[in-house]
């Protein structure tokens, strides 16, 4: 299933894709794309819904972000080696966990706004996890079954506020608009290895980031496990897994660096696309 929220934000509706990629209106079933709705039996019934009898929603609907009430959005850093590589970082010997403010929530098409003063304002596309079965202390291998599902993320961040400014990770990944999610949350069943999936990001046209999961450090299964040690996991919880090279840091012979008026374009086989405009904050 591909699930979604849509409309204006703050008041999204939940949603389901059909087979000819029209939107059908989950509202009478669930009340959003959130919390219980994610548990194993929750998805299984709308698994077995006929669509055909769901309300149908006009086209041009804004799409939000496809997980709504959101616990915690959980990063995990240089999970791809060549990435750390190229951040001149060395490769993590265990995975390296920040967060994103919920704040920093978007739909996949939302505007991303460069903060004011910002130098810095770099792209990563990232593979989304999304929790279903919640957890502490969770077995490596019956860790993917607590996972929903899967999403396209952008884990936009601000290199200087991030590593030049004191302090975690966090103050350079969490600003507003940072982190948008979605299209889809597309099930879990409808992706039989999570760990095959060719994704890549454009900015103005020009391809950025090739890369595919296959080359992660940290598998989903690992990444599940290794979290619910230092958190409980609760249906809803977004980790973002981490991204190939090709970011704007890492560019040589220099940085390239977002401005307003750009458009970024990313996605994920069989996970969606995503596309926003920057703009000035």
């Amino acid at each position: 299933m591909k699930l979604l929220r849509y409309g204006a934000p703050g008041r999204e509706k939940p949603g389901i894709l059909d087979s000819s990629g029209a939107i059908r209106d989950l509202s009478g079933v669930v009340g959003d794309i959130a919390g219980d709705s994610l548990l194993p039996e929750s998805l299984a019934r709308l698994a077995r819904l006929d669509l055909s009898t769901l309300p149908a929603v006009p086209s041009g609907e804004r799409i939000g972000p496809c997980v709504g009430r959101i616990g915690k959005f959980i990063c995990i850093g240089l999970n791809y080696a060549d990435h750390a590589a190229e951040s001149n970082l060395p490769v993590p010997s265990e995975p390296v966990v920040f967060n994103k403010w919920l704040s920093a929530v978007v739909g996949p098409n939302d505007d991303v706004r460069i903060p004011r003063g910002s130098k810095k304002t770099d792209w990563e596309v990232e593979l989304g996890v999304v929790i279903g079965k919640g957890g502490a202390y969770i077995d490596e291998a019956d860790a993917m079954s607590h996972v929903a599902g899967y999403c396209v993320i952008n884990d936009v961040s601000e290199r200087e506020y991030q590593i030049e400014r004191g302090g975690t990770w966090d103050k350079g990944k969490g600003c507003d608009t940072f982190g948008p999610i979605g299209p889809w949350l597309v099930t879990a069943d409808e992706v039989p290895d999570p760990h095959k999936l060719p994704l890549w990001l454009e900015v103005d046209g020009k391809r950025y980031q090739n890369g595919n999961t296959s080359t992660m450090i940290f598998k989903v299964g690992e990444i599940v496990s290794y979290l619910s040690r230092f958190m409980s996991l609760q249906p809803g919880d977004v980790i973002s897994t981490g991204t190939p090279p090709g970011v704007g840091m890492g560019q040589k012979p220099e940085a390239v660096y977002l401005r307003a008026g750009q458009i970024m374009r990313l996605g994920i086989e069989g996970l969606g696309e995503q596309r926003q405009r920057t703009v000035d904050a």
